[in-house]
């Protein structure tokens, strides 16, 4: 494995797992003893979670589809 990949590997793990962390930080302020929302506010923060995941799946897509020197309409 070359150092770029290697690179990829160990910040995707590590970003993925703070990720993943944080989203489970955000589930507990579903604790209606500690907290209260509307059903508004709480699907405000999931459409601002699922933009910015769909803004990040679309670059993994532009940089895959281009690797290969493939040439395609837009």
């Amino acid at each position: 494995m070359d150092k770029k990949s290697q690179r990829f590997r160990r910040l995707g793990e590590k970003r993925v797992t703070n990720m993943i962390k944080h989203l489970r930080l955000i589930g507990n302020l579903a604790n209606k003893k500690n907290y209260t929302f509307t059903k508004d506010e709480a699907q405000q923060m999931f459409e601002a979670i699922e933009h910015e995941l769909d803004q990040t799946k679309k670059k993994f897509e532009h940089y895959s589809s281009n690797d290969f020197g493939e040439f395609k309409f837009k």
